[in-house]
């Protein structure tokens, strides 16, 4: 691809995955190499602004304006440099231009801050924002006695962070002094361009260099031994300024282009969350007809984003739960009739000893109800639709490398079991983690702990037991386990769970509040519809983010050999 092809497809390119930060990346890492302008024959090479450098140091040094550090630093190696340069450049080592030092932090600092406006401007990491080149003010001032202990910078002035966030450049506006988790990259006036060394260091090529500098443990930063040896490519005066005028015009557009994406991004999430609601308040079955009709007309603009998508099952979901996704047929059996077979079921159970008695929990109150029902339905408690709901051992079991499988929320996504991570136990810890009862086919797992609200449904065959952070419901045959596990994912479910939350470092559920929890109970065939309905829907958003995936892929696929020709060419 020629620049001409990359400027005229700029907007295009943009669109990638992350596309506008590759273009920003793109633009820097082209400036730096000398392809982002054409040379002019006419400018003063590098070489000879070099020698000029050279001496402007030497005389600031003898006036003593100037201090210089004893060059230990090797001959270029141009048998092995990083990438090719114009003929007109340089490779340079960073200590041929500039004093680089580090700032000094008089102790204990607290004894020098002032807020007397005569104090000297104390400059931090806190005084910057990365979206600007400059320093401009600050919060603090120190008296003039800290000035024996630390470093004055003054305006055009660039000093780079050494710490935390290392490597970051910023040129000064204001006069002040720096504490030691700065460096000062100071040049003889008017022979470099500041902004061109500013780019110089944002570009990868030099945060690669200083990655691989980087010293320290847990806080790594560079010294200024370091920064002086950084090798980097140097054009001829006006060529810089060229260079940082065309960055400027490129970064510009680069932050409309965002700016252009962040609203239509913005304006489709609301257009959305608008189409989404009007379905689920539809008062009629006519309402609800057009208003999914109408987001039909528009899927490919609605669901060209995966932030949709996500609502886009939630609304499933929400749609299920309310009676809003299948049509009610008068010939099933009422859920009020099931709910008084659940009822006799129960207490035969409890007859034969085989489930104990619960004490009898409140009725459902008016204000516990979020919605109404279809005719048919009813509200119920959790633990009224359940034969067990039984908890984990609250404790962690010992994992040996063959045995038993037990299952945690480390093995469980949304839906599916993750079987690579799943774990084992001895046979002792198993028996003794089933005692309470064994998880068997169609029984479902949820997470009260961690990431909660994961919740699957046991396959067949599968001998499991329960680990840490885990619940299990068995429901009676007319609550079809898929219908629950779609109910508790809803956000009708996660609603009322968010609320119980109990705990500070490890948030949780209690399984008492969850037993008390209320969900929509349909007629057995309604609940096998809606399972068939959920699952059809689901699988279409399977495929539209497979979709997405593929297209961001394709995109990525341009925009990366695009990059790659152009630094190559």
């Amino acid at each position: 691809m020629k620049l001409e092809t990359f400027f005229e497809h700029f907007d295009l390119l943009a669109e990638a995955p992350n596309g506008v930060q590759k273009l920003r990346e793109l633009i820097l890492d082209l400036a730096v190499r000398g392809k982002l302008v054409s040379q002019d024959a006419n400018d003063e090479p590098a070489a000879v602004l070099l020698e000029r450098i050279k001496k402007e140091k030497e005389k600031l040094v003898k006036e003593g304006k100037f201090q210089i550090t004893k060059n230990t630093l090797t001959k270029v190696d141009y048998d092995h440099l990083p990438f090719s340069i114009p003929d007109n450049w340089e490779w340079s080592y960073l200590d041929d231009i500039a004093i680089i030092a580090r700032g000094g932090s008089p102790r204990p600092i607290k004894l020098f801050l002032t807020e007397d406006s005569s104090g000297i401007n104390w400059i931090k990491i806190g005084d910057t924002d990365k979206k600007s080149m400059f320093i401009t003010h600050t919060k603090e001032k120190i008296i003039r006695e800290g000035l024996t202990k630390t470093r004055m910078v003054f305006p055009n002035d660039l000093i780079l962070s050494n710490s935390m966030s290392y490597g970051h450049p910023f040129i000064l506006k204001i006069q002040g002094c720096i504490h030691d988790g700065w460096l000062l990259i100071r040049t003889p006036e008017n022979l470099v361009y500041k902004e061109f060394l500013y780019y110089m260091f944002l570009s990868d090529y030099t945060k690669k260099v200083f990655s691989e500098a980087a010293a320290g443990g847990v806080v790594q930063n560079l010294n200024a031994d370091k920064v002086r040896s950084l090798l980097f490519p140097f054009p001829p005066l006006n060529e810089q300024k060229r260079i940082v005028t065309k960055v400027d015009e490129l970064m510009k557009l680069c932050d409309e282009l965002e700016a252009r994406q962040k609203k239509k991004r913005e304006t489709r999430i609301l257009i959305n969350n608008a189409a989404l609601n009007k379905l689920l308040t539809a008062d009629t079955p006519e309402t609800f007809t057009k208003n999914w009709q109408r987001i039909g007309d528009n899927f490919d603009i609605l669901y060209s984003a995966p932030e949709n998508i996500g609502k886009l099952r939630q609304a499933i979901l929400q749609l299920a739960v309310m009676g809003k996704l299948v049509p009610q047929d008068a010939n099933d059996e009422p859920a009020a009739v099931l709910l008084e077979r659940i009822k006799k079921e129960k207490e035969r159970l409890i007859k034969e000893g085989k489930i104990k008695k619960e004490k009898s929990l409140t009725e459902i109150k008016n204000d516990e109800i979020p919605y109404d029902l279809p005719k048919g339905w009813e509200w119920e408690r959790v633990t009224n639709l359940c034969k067990y709901i039984v908890d984990c051992l609250h404790s962690t079991p010992e994992f040996i490398t063959d045995g038993k499988l037990c299952i945690d929320t480390t093995c469980l996504n949304q839906g599916e079991i993750l079987f690579h991570k799943i774990r084992k136990v001895s046979e002792e810890t198993f028996l003794e983690r089933i005692r309470r009862l064994q998880p068997l086919a169609g029984d479902i797992l949820f997470s009260r702990e961690g990431t909660i609200g994961l919740s699957i449904i046991v396959p067949e065959g599968l001998e499991i037991c329960l680990g840490q952070r885990m619940m299990m419901f068995r429901t009676f045959r007319w609550l079809i386990p898929e219908y629950f596990r779609y109910v508790l994912i809803s956000k009708m479910f996660v609603n009322q769970w968010e609320k119980k939350l109990i705990g500070t470092a490890a948030r949780h559920i209690n399984i008492g509040d969850i037993k008390k929890m209320i969900i929509p109970f349909p007629p057995v065939n309604e609940q096998k519809r809606i399972v068939s309905k959920v699952d059809k829907l689901m699988k279409l958003c399977d495929e539209l983010e497979t979709k997405l995936t593929q297209t961001q892929t394709e995109s990525e696929k341009i925009i990366n050999a695009a990059v790659k020709q152009l630094l190559t060419v």
